[in-house]
């Protein structure tokens, strides 16, 4: 369930020039969460871009609506503004939702496409739907408790369903769920009925991919309960893809009705595909016939939300230890280098002492001679070496000269 006023027809971004959101909205700094929505859902209407297709001026005015909603709807973002101003909400992305049935064919496609992708695209209520509630001319299909109903809703449409409950279901708590196979884009809606006889959105949830279907459920059981609103998780991602793990609870956003009391209680699914009609199957439950359910979840919501608050914790000893880690990883680098570079220069000075080495200086035309060299010229028995060749040679002449001679004389 959405923990901010579900009826926000678009929290777009913030416009050029920022007025007062109390001013835009013309209400009291001390005013209700019913008087905003109150003041919101009227001028939503007034310069909804469906009833205003050719006024650009209700556009813009629409969006600072819309803008200014979306800050004061919400009870940490309202808080921050009145404590800072809009500086404060400058240093979070706001969401953005976008109004199908004003967009266009080729952006519906880009939108389409980025959703495919992964990309949280979040979109408004249209208009028509809405003041069709707030006037009462919708038509309410019964959905008695312990049922369920199945069908197909257009694009921008919704079907509308009256669950009844007694008293000691109320009392019980109740649970009311849609699902769909086809894993359709949807939005499971909640109306609260106006003194005029009409119905005022108060809730909605936003369908979400769990395994093989899409999904989204309200839970009025008695304590609060939590939904996960995914567009934080994404944004935390495009800021800081590292530390989106520690932001990955931060979208558990609070349910503003835990309870409901006995009566009938206007539900809504609302076809939320970009091209195609939405296939779902809606059911109303009493938590009676799932207590160790409900005790479970119960515990689990607790859990979780201890679990939030020491990553929270953790994000701050990581970063110290990340940075750390970053400090001595740098410093491990430089030391190696330091210690490749000092071994260099000791193998070079070791390869230095040795006698197989020639030095020449082409300047002066001078050159030093190998030592070994040196020596083995002036080696005594060198030189006597090369004499006893040198009698070999001249005897083995004397002989052949001889044995010429000899022959001649015979």
């Amino acid at each position: 369930m959405s923990s901010k006023k579900a009826e926000s027809a678009s929290s777009g971004a913030a416009p050029a020039i920022r007025r007062d959101p109390y001013e835009v909205l013309s209400v009291s700094r001390d005013s209700t969460d019913q008087e905003i929505k109150t003041a919101y859902r009227k001028l939503a209407l007034k310069y909804h871009p469906d009833k205003n297709a050719n006024n650009p001026e209700a556009s813009e005015l629409f969006k600072e609506v819309a803008y200014s909603y979306s800050i004061l709807s919400d009870p940490e973002k309202r808080r921050q503004y009145d404590s800072a101003g809009f500086e404060a909400l400058d240093a979070e992305s706001m969401d953005m939702e976008i109004d199908l049935s004003n967009l266009g064919t080729v952006n519906t496609v880009f939108a389409a496409l980025f959703s495919k992708l992964g990309v949280p695209i979040k979109t408004t209520i249209s208009a028509n739907v809405l003041e069709e509630a707030l006037n009462g001319t919708v038509t309410i299909r019964p959905l008695p408790m312990g049922t369920s109903v199945s069908g197909k809703v257009e694009k921008q449409c919704a079907h509308f369903f009256g669950v009844t409950i007694s008293e000691q279901q109320a009392e019980s708590g109740i649970v009311v769920r849609v699902s769909s196979s086809a894993q359709s884009k949807f939005k499971l809606l909640y109306f609260e009925q106006d003194v005029n006889g009409g119905y005022g959105l108060a809730l909605q949830e936003d369908s979400e991919k769990t395994g093989k279907v899409t999904s989204a459920g309200m839970y009025f059981l008695h304590f609060q309960v939590y939904r996960m609103d995914s567009t934080v998780n994404a944004l935390a991602i495009a800021k800081d893809p590292d530390a989106a793990f520690f932001k990955r609870l931060e979208g558990l956003q609070p349910c503003e009705v835990s309870e409901l009391k006995a009566g009938t209680h206007i539900f809504a699914v609302y076809g939320d595909n970009f091209f195609k009609t939405a296939t779902y199957t809606i059911e109303a439950l009493c938590a009676k016939s799932y207590e160790d359910t409900t005790e479970r979840l119960k515990e689990i919501e607790t859990q979780i939300l201890r679990k939030r608050n020491d990553l929270r914790q953790f994000e701050t000893e990581y970063r110290k230890a990340l940075a750390r880690f970053q400090e001595v990883t740098n410093k491990y680098t430089q030391e190696k280098q330091a210690v490749d570079e000092l071994l260099k220069q000791r193998d070079t000075i070791h390869s230095s002492f040795t006698v197989n080495r020639s030095v020449s200086n082409i300047s002066n035309g001078s050159s030093s001679r190998v030592v070994g060299d040196d020596m083995r010229c002036e080696s005594p028995g060198h030189g006597e070496e090369g004499g006893s060749d040198g009698k070999d040679k001249a005897s083995k002449k004397k002989w052949f000269n001889l044995n010429l001679k000899s022959d001649k004389k015979l």
